[in-house]
């Protein structure tokens, strides 16, 4: 194992090489500092040029860190990835038409890593099936320059799949707490380990180069080997950033590593108004034992809200990244856990996603319409990419979309939206149960698109929700008050409501084994 210097690790890089970055969000094990050296290069130097860069997941803070550093016009000739929330920078190249643009399922990405480090043809999935992903509807293009193919519709023993295709690496940066001197890598104070050892594992298997960034040097054989999340034979040079923060907003967070455990009845209480209206309507779609991924935005009050009503220790958060348990972060430093029962690496949570093992996804949206297809990727002149939001929103049992009706007086159920994240139309035909639950009225969805089946009290059917939104639903002859107690001060009584349903079905037969004996 080589120790170079940041500006060392950038020189690597040549004219149209492919370059694949590890982390996620908002600094999360996100290499900083070899981006950096990348951006100084080619502002001082003009190279390299026309690289491709790949990252599973956003990476940024929201201006000009993580993948901002890239975004350069001439630097960058192709960026794929799960999202590009995170750099506004990278957002505004696609826009502008600079480069070839493509935002994928932040988990296709995240398994796809894993297929290229074993030499197998690409990823065969259903995920992305009847979204803006599908080649019949844009195939993840973000730009008009965006030509290549990058996914196809195959036919696999009669049924469609989508087929992801890999990529030749030349480079990847990767990042870990620690690296020893024979070059072994561990992540015990990151707040996730994600698919660093599969990207190594490609990179090396191409004859390309693997860079680790690391807060610190250790002795050769002092790291425990259950401790290595990449071995040394798999990376060529390490570049240590003594000042490396844990997330970029955070210095070092125990509670987010696993080191300390909080408690997670003191997150604070949603205050008074329409997120937590919606919070709390969505909470009540819990069950004891219920297993729940909470996406970005409003949704993530859902935690705020079984924090307050005594209720989180009975069911279990968890969040794409790779945490299960505790109490998912929100903001910028969404990605991370408080207090996790178990951290597992990316592909792997995916893999228990597109599985089915969700029975809840609580998730945002931008704009629904009639057809009940949801949007969140592309909407009002951004372009911001699915991350996890569509292989969580295919995967699980039920989903629960929650925002408001309207933003800044603007209809979010429109007639038409403008790139489909989440196919209606597809749900119906597999049978999963869909609601569109907004401050002032819920929706399922039925045959016919997102039908009216609860309005807030005192509310108008015709002139506080039909005249809010671009399409008129239908509405059904069951409709009913949304809860009062949704919209009052105090506690809802929730714990109690949990009691009251049915728990899920592994947990059910347990007790009644159980009994029987």
């Amino acid at each position: 194992m080589r120790q170079i210097t940041a500006t060392q690790a950038a020189a690597l890089l040549r004219d149209g090489d492919t370059l694949l970055i590890g982390g996620s969000g908002g600094g999360h094990a996100v290499p900083d500092a070899l981006l950096a050296a990348v951006g100084e290069r080619f502002r001082t130097t003009g190279m390299p040029c026309g690289i491709t860069a790949v990252h599973p997941v956003g990476l940024g803070d929201g201006r000009t860190r993580g993948a901002g550093h890239l975004a350069q016009k001439g630097l960058l000739k192709r960026v794929a990835s799960g999202t590009f929330v995170n750099s506004p920078g990278i957002a505004r190249l696609a826009l502008d038409e600079e480069i070839e643009a493509y935002t994928m399922p932040q988990g296709a990405m995240s398994q796809l890593m894993r297929e290229m480090a074993a030499g197998r043809p690409g990823l065969l999935t259903k995920i992305g099936l009847h979204t803006f992903v599908d080649p019949r509807l844009g195939g993840a293009r973000q730009s008009a320059r965006a030509k290549e193919d990058l996914i196809e519709v195959v036919q696999f023993r009669g049924e469609e799949f989508l087929f992801y295709k890999p990529y030749h690496v030349n480079v990847a940066f990767l990042r870990g707490s620690a690296a020893d001197e024979d070059g072994n890598l561990s992540m015990e104070h990151e707040a996730v380990t994600l698919e660093m050892l599969s990207m190594a594992q490609a990179t090396r298997r191409m004859g390309g180069i693997v860079v680790a960034q690391v807060r610190r040097i250790v002795p050769g054989g002092s790291l425990h080997p259950k401790m290595v999340k990449v071995p040394g034979i798999l990376v060529d040079a390490v570049v240590v950033d003594a000042d490396q923060w844990q997330t970029y907003e955070t210095q070092d967070s125990p509670a987010y590593s696993g080191h300390l455990r909080v408690a997670l009845e003191d997150i604070p209480r949603l205050p008074p108004g329409p997120r937590r209206i919606v919070a709390r309507r969505g909470a009540l779609e819990l069950f004891e034992g219920a297993i729940c991924n909470l996406g970005s935005g409003i949704s993530t009050g859902i935690a705020n809200v079984a924090a307050e009503e005594g209720v989180l220790h009975r069911i279990c958060l968890t969040n794409e990244q790779g945490n299960i348990g505790g109490a998912p972060a929100s903001g910028n430093e969404a990605g991370a856990a408080i207090s996790p029962d178990a951290q597992v690496d990316q592909p792997y949570q995916f893999d228990f996603y597109d599985g089915g093992g969700l029975d809840l996804a609580f998730l945002s949206f931008a704009e629904f319409d009639a057809q009940g297809n949801v949007n969140v990727s592309r909407f009002g002149g951004r372009i911001v990419g699915p991350g996890g939001f569509i292989n969580i929103s295919q995967g699980a049992g039920s989903v629960v979309f929650g925002g408001t009706l309207t933003a800044g007086g603007v209809p979010k159920a429109v007639e038409r939206v403008e790139q489909v994240t989440y196919s209606g139309p597809y749900a119906r035909s597999r049978g999963q149960r869909v609601l569109y639950v907004t401050e002032r009225a819920v929706f399922q969805l039925g045959e016919a698109g997102p039908e009216l089946v609860e309005i807030a009290p005192g509310a108008d059917i015709e002139a506080d929700v039909i005249a809010a939104m671009g399409f008129r639903p239908r509405v059904s002859p069951g409709l009913r008050r949304m809860d009062a107690g949704l919209f009052a001060d105090g506690p809802m009584g929730l714990a109690t409501r949990l009691a009251e349903r049915p728990p899920r079905p592994a947990l059910n037969r347990l007790a009644m084994a159980q009994a029987a004996e």
